[in-house]
């Protein structure tokens, strides 16, 4: 499902231009983007711009975010909020479901799931105390409203998401927060990633696309930029253009390497 057709970037202000993020090259070639895709891939070296094009989006749609502020008061977002002003997004369905996650924000959301499952434990604990010698009923009532919030967790996530591995965790968090008809917008989602979770996230994208989601997703990842009929929009050269799998950087350099290690590793 398309919710999102076009990002279009509005003209900035001369004052503007000599401050970051209007500094990125990329950002001074952008006109229009389209997306043709229900998964589409930004891509590019560090500091091309495709966190800041993919963090002004989030911005700009008013996307809820995972683990962190909120992208309306998000301080570290201050920059990014005045280019989403110069956004326009055009939209065959306005969505408000989905969520834009950060790699560094799933950690801080596993930390913040552990430290409520240990405040609400501490609760109960200090209940039981409270209300020794007490019937039971009315010890059971305190502690309802504790009980329901830890239950609630365990129905959403299975158990803490510090118990699991990074990878399982940011699977678990990713398909526990998953609603249909939403837009997705993540950032480099491998860091959590083994190669094996990496296909077992595609495998995931898959099932999600028959629930009418739309995903933009910037990676590095050869093995997810490999989804199949995927939109693939290259930051480099101080421009974004749609290229085509084989085409990519990240892709030959990762061929040739495995193929033959030995010929890079000789020169370093």
């Amino acid at each position: 499902m398309l919710h999102l057709q076009t990002l279009t970037l509005r003209p900035f202000l001369e004052s503007e231009a000599n401050h970051f993020p209007f500094t990125v090259p990329a950002l001074r070639a952008l006109h229009e983007l389209k997306f043709n895709s229900p998964v589409t891939f930004f891509v590019g070296e560090n500091g091309s711009g495709k966190s800041t094009v993919m963090e002004a989006l989030a911005c700009a749609a008013e996307s809820i975010t995972v683990g962190s502020e909120s992208v309306r008061t998000d301080p570290t977002l201050a920059p990014i909020r005045k280019l989403a002003n110069h956004f326009k997004l055009t939209w065959t369905k306005r969505t408000r479901k989905g969520f834009f996650l950060r790699a560094e924000d799933f950690f801080g959301y596993a930390r913040s799931m552990r430290q409520t499952r240990e405040e609400m434990e501490l609760e109960i604990e200090n209940v039981d105390k409270e209300y020794k010698g007490r019937s039971k009923y009315a010890a059971d009532l305190a502690k309802s409203a504790y009980a329901g919030q830890l239950s609630a967790l365990r129905n959403r996530y299975g158990r803490d998401l510090d118990d699991y591995s990074h990878g399982e965790a940011f699977l678990t968090l990713f398909q526990a927060r998953f609603v249909p008809g939403g837009l997705y917008l993540l950032d480099e989602p491998e860091a959590a990633l083994s190669p094996s979770r990496q296909l077992t996230f595609i495998s995931a994208l898959k099932q999600m696309l028959t629930q009418e989601a739309q995903f933009i997703i910037a990676t590095h990842s050869p093995i997810i930029l490999a989804f199949p009929n995927a939109q693939i929009l290259e930051f480099k050269n101080g421009e974004i253009k749609e290229v085509h799998y084989n085409q990519l950087e990240h892709v030959n350099l990762t061929k040739d390497f495995l193929a033959n290690p030995e010929s890079f590793l000789r020169y370093l």
